[in-house]
C-alpha cells in the first residue's frame, strides 16, 4: 500500500464509511482573503449539581478564544464549554482538557455522554434511544474531582477558520496539536489558571491528539499531570494493514472479535466468565495464531486445520469461512457475518448494538447501528442544551461531524510516508517528565479500535519499571463510546477518580 492509498484509508477509518480522499491539500488553492471572525458573545450562566451527597455549585462558560499565528494575526476561532467549581483553589484544582476525535468531530459526544455535568439518557442496554431523549443531571460528572473544559477542533462545531487561516494550517497531525496545546495555554493564561494540575482526555483520534499535544505543552514549559486514553489509536498499523504479509490487523483485532461473539451468544459452550474468555484469545492471539500468519504459505495442513477449529472456538464463525478467509478475519466482514442467519449487522464503533441487514449478502456492513439513532439524539439533545440551558446564541448550525476537514486532514508527518504513530510521543512524554500518569481506557466490544493492539503499543514502549508503573489500564462492556453504558459510566468515574488520586500523590 503506497503513500496516497494510506491517506485516503485513513481518512475513511475512524470517522465515517463514506469513501475518502486525504490529498485535497493538492489542488490550486484560491487567493486569500480575510474570513470574518464569529461575533456571538461569550455565555455566563451558574448552575449547582448533587455529586456523592454533596452540592456543588458551578460556573459554565460557553465560548470560543481566537488562535494567532507568529505575528499575532487571528487565524481560528475556538468554541468550548468550560464548567468550573466556584469558590475552589486553584492551585490545588485540576482541571481537564476533553477532545473527541474524526478527524473532523466535534466534542459532542464526551461533553453530552462522559463526565459533564449533564448526560444524554441514552439506554444502557445497548436499545436504540429516540430521537428526542431527556437530558438528566450526570451522576457520574466529574466535576467533583475536576474542573472541565470541553474544546471542538478547528473545524467542527463552532470552531472555524478566521482572518487568513487556512486548512493547511490546522488539518493535520502536528498542525492541529499546535493548536490545541495553543488554546490550552491561552484558557490557562486568560484563567489564571497556570498552578493548576492539568489533565488531557482524548478518545479515539483524540488519543493520538493527546500524547502530541503534551509534547507541545511540555516544550513550552506547561507539564501535565495525565493523560486519559479511550479507544486508543496510537499507530494506524494495527488497524490499517490488510495487505500480503500484513498481519497486525488480524491479530490486533481477534480479542475483541472474541469479546463480541461472547456478548452475542456465538462462542460455543457459551463460557460464563468474559474477562477469563478474553484472556484467552489475548493468549492464543499472540502465541500460537501469530505464529501461524507468520509462517505464511509454509504453515502445514495439520496445523492450519488446529488454527482454523481454535478461531471458530474463540469467534463462533463457521470453519468454513474462516479457512476461505485464509485465517484472516477482516473486523468489518465479521460485524456482517456474526449474525447473518440472523439478518442482522453489528454496530462497528459499539458491537453490543444491532441492526437489520441493509443488503443480506452483502460481504461488508452497510452501516452502523451503534452510530444511527444515537446521533440524532445527541445532536438534538445539545442543541437544545446549547440554547436553552446555556443560553448560548449562535445562529450558525453546529457543525458535528465535517467530512471536508476529513478529506484534508494531512496524516504524514514531516516527509514521512508511513502510516502515523504517536507512540514515540508517548514514550518521550514518560520519560522527560516523571510526574505525568497515562490511564489507557478500553471496551471488550469496541469494533473501531482494538484494545489488544493499544495493549501492545503502550507495553513496547520501553520504558524502565518506574515509568511502565505509570501506566494504568482499565476495561469496560462497552464500545467505542465506553459511556454509552451507564454501568460502565460508574465504574469509569470510580477509576477516574483513583487515577487522578495516584497523579496528584506523586
Amino acid at each position: 500500500m503506497n503513500a496516497r492509498q494510506r491517506a485516503a484509508t485513513l481518512a475513511a477509518l475512524l470517522f465515517a464509511c463514506a469513501p475518502l480522499t486525504a490529498r485535497a491539500q493538492e489542488e490550486p488553492t484560491p487567493a486569500p482573503t480575510s474570513l470574518p471572525i464569529p461575533s456571538t458573545k461569550d455565555s455566563v450562566t451558574q448552575h449547582s449539581i448533587v455529586l456523592g451527597g454533596k452540592k456543588i455549585a458551578y460556573t459554565a462558560r460557553a465560548g470560543s478564544l481566537l488562535l494567532r499565528d507568529a505575528h499575532g494575526g487571528a487565524t481560528a476561532s475556538v468554541f468550548y464549554v468550560a464548567y468550573t467549581a466556584n469558590g475552589a483553589d486553584p492551585r490545588t484544582r485540576p482541571v481537564t482538557f476533553f477532545w473527541n476525535g474524526g478527524p473532523g468531530s466535534s466534542t459532542i459526544w464526551l461533553h453530552m455522554g462522559s463526565f459533564g455535568p449533564v448526560r444524554v439518557d441514552v439506554p444502557k442496554d445497548a436499545s436504540q434511544p429516540g430521537p428526542l431523549p431527556r437530558l438528566r443531571d450526570n451522576p457520574s460528572s466529574l466535576l467533583d474531582t475536576s474542573d472541565l473544559v470541553f474544546i471542538d477542533a478547528v473545524g467542527t462545531g463552532w470552531s472555524t477558520l478566521v482572518g487568513h487561516g487556512t486548512a493547511k494550517d490546522y488539518y493535520g497531525i502536528d498542525e492541529d496539536a499546535a493548536a490545541f496545546a495553543q488554546f490550552i495555554e491561552r484558557w490557562t493564561t486568560r484563567n489564571a489558571r497556570w498552578p493548576s494540575p492539568k489533565f488531557l482526555f482524548g478518545e479515539s483520534y483524540g488519543t493520538t491528539r493527546a500524547p502530541n499535544v503534551a509534547h507541545v505543552l511540555f516544550r513550552d514549559g506547561m507539564a501535565i499531570n495525565g493523560i486519559v486514553l479511550l479507544s486508543s489509536v496510537l499507530d494506524y498499523n494495527f488497524i490499517l494493514n490488510t495487505g500480503p504479509g500484513e498481519d497486525y490487523t488480524a491479530i490486533a483485532y481477534l480479542p475483541s472479535e472474541a469479546a463480541v461473539a461472547w456478548y452475542h451468544h456465538k462462542v460455543p459452550g457459551n463460557p460464563p466468565d468474559l474477562e477469563k474468555f478474553v484472556d484467552a484469545a489475548r493468549a492464543f492471539a499472540g502465541g500460537e495464531y501469530a505464529h501461524a500468519l507468520f509462517l505464511g504459505d509454509k504453515l502445514d495442513e495439520t496445523t492450519r486445520t488446529e488454527i482454523v477449529h481454535k478461531l471458530h472456538a474463540l469467534t463462533g464463525l463457521s470453519e468454513a469461512y474462516i479457512r476461505a478467509a485464509n485465517l484472516r478475519i477482516n473486523s468489518n466482514r465479521f460485524r456482517q457475518e456474526l449474525l447473518r442467519d440472523e439478518g442482522v449487522t453489528l454496530g462497528r464503533y459499539d458491537a453490543r448494538y444491532s441492526g437489520h441487514d441493509l443488503d443480506p449478502n452483502g460481504a461488508f456492513a452497510d452501516y452502523d447501528p451503534s452510530d444511527t439513532m444515537g446521533s440524532a439524539a445527541f445532536i438534538a439533545a445539545f442543541n437544545d442544551y446549547a440554547f436553552n440551558t446555556l443560553r448560548y446564541r449562535d445562529e450558525r448550525l453546529y457543525n458535528v461531524l465535517d467530512f471536508q476537514v476529513n478529506r484534508q486532514w494531512k496524516y504524514q508527518r514531516d516527509d514521512d510516508p508511513s502510516a502515523p504513530s504517536v507512540v514515540a510521543d508517548m514514550k518521550e512524554d514518560l520519560t522527560t517528565n516523571p510526574s505525568l500518569y497515562v490511564l489507557s481506557a478500553n471496551s471488550y466490544f469496541d469494533l473501531a479500535t482494538p484494545f489488544f493492539g493499544t495493549e501492545y503499543l503502550l507495553k513496547h514502549m520501553d520504558l524502565d519499571p518506574a515509568e511502565r508503573r505509570r501506566v494504568q489500564f482499565t476495561y469496560f462492556r462497552s464500545g467505542h463510546e465506553a459511556y454509552l453504558n451507564s454501568d460502565s459510566l460508574v465504574a469509569f468515574k470510580a477509576r477516574l477518580v483513583q487515577f487522578y488520586h495516584d497523579a496528584l500523590s506523586h
